[in-house]
């Protein structure tokens, strides 16, 4: 990948639209990074996912968290006791991801981000119509 003044200004488009949907609604780097990547930059699977991880990386979140810290809104011994678990599964699913044909990784990928929408969808719709 080259790094002109184009590809620039789309790795920062995709970090400010990732950047603002993780303080928004905690989502960023898989559901919008790596398919962004993919797509507008032409990475492969396993070089988007590799680059998401990479970015998010502390201190990537500091600014948001300590909003939401304000707020009262962090629980750090349950963030404590997820990230213990959150690195040894990132590398156990990193290993994994990379023993398999990409294509059955980018479809694990599709299949769960649309599982999850739909799901967020039906129980939103489902509120929405009992409220």
């Amino acid at each position: 990948m080259t790094f002109d003044a184009q590809t620039i200004f789309l790795l920062l488009l995709i970090g400010m639209a990732a950047g603002c949907l993780s303080g928004f609604i905690g989502i960023g780097g898989g559901m919008l990074i790596v398919p962004a990547l993919m797509y507008a930059m032409g990475m492969s699977q396993m070089a988007a996912q590799g680059t998401s991880l990479a970015l998010m990386l502390p201190p990537i979140g500091a600014l948001a968290v300590m909003n939401y810290w304000k707020a009262g809104e962090v629980d750090v011994r349950a963030a404590a006791v997820m990230v213990v678990a959150f690195v040894l599964g990132g590398y156990i699913g990193s290993r994994f991801a990379l023993s398999i044909h990409p294509q059955k990784v980018r479809l694990a990928f599709g299949v769960l981000m649309l599982y999850v929408a739909v799901r967020m969808i039906l129980s939103a719709s489902r509120s929405l119509w009992t409220t």
